[in-house]
């Protein structure tokens, strides 16, 4: 009998021993973050960087060719149309002249002024010769009272007298042409080292260019003074209330995208997001070389914004913001975290947690965005699953969920 007790008693502490074994070395649940598979809205974006501009920007040029002045302007200031002078083209210098041709505008010069000395001459002959002829016409005047001439004497002499009136008349004008004649003369001597004096506040020293639209200058591509062509840029006028955003879509991105659809706009500086929709989508693509060196496709997609310009006027032209152009939506949705899925083979699979244990599971997904995808078959609403499931976790692993502090 005290046999049978003692072996008993063995027993039951090799049981108990054993089974302590046993539960200190089972394999500990491995500690996981979880999540709800819920329903809720789902948009499906295109997200890419951007930069403002202005709807219509203006470039100022150069009329004629010429010296402009340096800029009475500075970019960022205000302009009236028809009204605000932004750029002032006064005539170019001539010329250098080599000893040929100053020696023979000298000799032109010296040949004018001659030939104002003989017409001066000239002018002063027909004078005289006006003078006689009315001396004449007062002696014939008095002769034909007495009958002494005849009347045809006395209308030669009249005749006489205007014909000198018009000679005197004809040598002045000749006299006026050789002076004109002299100072295009010397007009040509004048080179770049004797420069004419320009007033610029007469309204014959230059051309003044005006604004040709309000609102502001954004650019003064020439600032300061210097020999400008017809047709070169002088600044860029446009109205920052106006404005537009453009962004450079890859081309399989901007298949998804139509017109009309909606866009917001963030990290552009304030935390409030900003509202757009697309306008216009251009139809043809140009290429790009993007910093990793790699040759893409790109759209242009410019963007109108919705908000109120009170909610964006401290934005400019070419700003960079951040846009994301929603390509689908849904308000309710059943859908899981992206951070929840891995591959299993070619298909999709999450950890179910069921009764404290990871179960795996292969999903059907639908759309899908940055955070969440959409559930099409796999899951029901409520399932719990493994977040950022790792090496650890196989199918059947004991799990606990971490507690938040």
């Amino acid at each position: 009998m005290k046999n049978w007790t003692k072996r008993t008693l063995l027993a039951a502490v090799a049981a108990i021993v054993i089974g302590g074994l046993v539960y200190a070395l089972r394999p500990l649940p491995v500690p996981v973050d979880a999540a709800v598979v819920s329903t809720g809205p789902l948009e499906v974006t295109v997200d890419e960087e951007a930069v403002t501009r202005i709807r219509e920007v203006y470039r100022v040029s150069a009329p004629v060719a010429g010296k402009v002045l340096r800029s009475p302007r500075e970019v960022g200031d205000a302009v009236i149309a028809n009204e605000t002078v932004v750029a002032v083209i006064l005539p170019g210098d001539p010329s250098f002249l080599d000893a040929r041709s100053r020696r023979e505008l000298n000799a032109a010069v010296a040949a004018a002024e001659a030939a104002v000395a003989l017409a001066v001459a000239q002018v002063q002959r027909a004078e005289a010769e006006l003078v006689y002829v009315h001396a004449e016409l007062s002696r014939k005047q008095r002769l034909l009272r007495t009958n002494t001439i005849s009347e045809q004497a006395y209308e030669k002499a009249r005749l006489d007298v205007e014909t000198g009136k018009a000679a005197v008349a004809s040598e002045k004008a000749a006299l006026e042409l050789r002076r004109r004649e002299l100072e295009s003369a010397q007009a040509r001597l004048i080179g770049p080292e004797t420069p004419e004096a320009y007033d610029v506040h007469s309204q014959e020293c230059c051309i003044k260019v005006r604004a040709p639209v309000s609102g502001r200058i954004l650019a003064i591509l020439n600032e300061s003074e210097q020999i400008v062509q017809p047709g070169a840029p002088l600044l860029e006028i446009g109205d920052p209330r106006d404005l537009e955003i453009v962004v450079e879509l890859l081309s399989s991105d901007a298949v998804k995208v139509a017109v009309g659809a909606d866009a917001h706009v963030v990290n552009w500086g304030e935390p409030r997001r900003l509202r757009a929709r697309v306008n216009r989508i251009e139809p043809a693509g140009f290429m790009k070389v993007s910093a990793l060196g790699i040759e893409e496709q790109r759209v242009n997609t410019v963007l109108d914004l919705l908000d109120p310009k009170e909610q964006w006027q401290n934005l400019g032209h070419d700003f960079r913001v951040f846009v994301r152009i929603v390509v689908w939506r849904s308000k309710d949705t059943l859908r899981l975290p992206l951070s929840a899925l891995f591959r299993h083979g070619e298909d999709w699979a999450v950890f179910r947690i069921i009764d404290d244990r990871a179960r795996l599971t292969l999903v059907e997904l639908g759309h899908r965005n940055t955070r969440f995808a959409e559930v099409k078959n796999g899951v029901s609403q409520h399932d719990r699953v493994v977040l950022h499931p790792s090496d650890r976790i196989e199918d059947g692993v004991r799990v606990v969920e971490r507690r938040e502090d």
